[in-house]
């Protein structure tokens, strides 16, 4: 026998995605619209989409998000666990302009790779070469300077709640090479977010403390991995 909670958690998981896919496709428009003219513009833009995001999830998925600890600054590398869409779409609406590195084939999405390209996001080819990985840390360098704070999910890719993700090798070679402090950010998505059917509830991040720079990889992997996880149990 299907549940009454089953029942709404499939009506309001309908609603949202007719709401907020429908209502992001005339967003997706405007920043195409704005981009060759303002990128303050764009930005906006781009933020605004993921306050409707936020918003969709309140009202209609009855979803709110909890910060515990948190801490904004420039000029570190924050590494966020990843569980779900829910905290990639996120990014822009809980940081101030962030620099996101992003898996390289959602910067190919027709529309939307383009308008988060010249927002500031960052893609990763896993199998690029040395001259392709200077060039993304000469572009990370230059956004940084401009007082962005720097966003990496270490996992490099979804990983269900309850298991501890590995990170992947370009992390420790990030960290590395930008010679940045990180600070580590868990998140506990997955359990109402990471489903076709959603369901109500809410989503925490939780700060961890800073980590410094120049650590060895042993070292910082172990730190930012049982960071991340915290909120994995």
């Amino acid at each position: 026998m299907v549940s009454v909670r089953k029942v709404l958690s499939v009506i309001r998981s309908v609603i949202f995605y007719v709401v907020f896919y429908g209502g992001s496709v005339p967003i997706v428009l405007a920043s195409l619209l704005c981009m060759p003219f303002s990128k303050p513009l764009l930005r906006a833009v781009v933020r605004g989409w993921c306050g409707w995001h936020r918003l969709c999830c309140r009202v209609l998925l009855g979803i709110r998000v909890k910060l515990e600890n948190p801490v904004f600054k420039p000029g570190v590398l924050y590494a966020i666990r990843h569980e779900s869409f829910f905290e990639a779409i996120d990014m822009p609406w809980l940081f101030r302009l962030p620099v996101v590195f992003a898996k390289a084939e959602l910067l190919r999405i027709p529309g939307w790779g383009p308008a988060a390209r010249n927002f500031g996001l960052i893609g990763v080819e896993r199998e690029a070469g040395a001259k392709a990985l200077r060039t993304m840390l000469s572009e990370a360098r230059r956004l940084i300077a401009e007082d962005r704070p720097l966003i990496i999910f270490p996992e490099g890719t979804r990983t269900p709640h309850g298991t501890p993700g590995q990170l992947q090798a370009g992390f420790a070679g990030i960290y590395k090479l930008l010679r940045l402090p990180v600070i580590p950010v868990a998140v506990d998505s997955g359990p109402l977010y990471h489903r076709t059917w959603k369901q109500p509830g809410t989503i925490r991040y939780r700060f961890a403390e800073e980590i410094p720079a120049g650590l060895p990889r042993e070292e910082i992997e172990a730190r930012v991995k049982a960071a991340i996880n915290a909120l994995n149990g």
